[in-house]
């Protein structure tokens, strides 16, 4: 292994939104540093399964049922 290609693997601390940290060992920053975050994984929709709220709630099922409301699998 060649050496002095690696960076520095060392220990920081991670700051949650809600004010909680907790140490890990990264290669950001320097030894000791405080990592800040702005999205927590505690509280964001991508990680906990959230709640998505559909922006145009039936307006897709209403311009469909305007289109072919009329037709009918039944037969005349």
């Amino acid at each position: 292994m060649k050496a002095d290609i690696h960076p520095d693997y060392h220990t920081i601390k991670v700051q949650m939104t809600d004010g909680t940290v907790f140490e890990t060992r990264s290669t950001w920053g320097k030894e000791g540093d405080t990592m800040q975050l702005d999205i927590d994984p505690k509280v964001h929709p991508a990680w906990t399964g959230g709640h998505g709220r559909l922006l145009d709630q039936g307006g897709q099922v209403a311009r469909f049922n305007k289109r072919f409301g009329g037709l009918s699998l039944k037969s005349k």
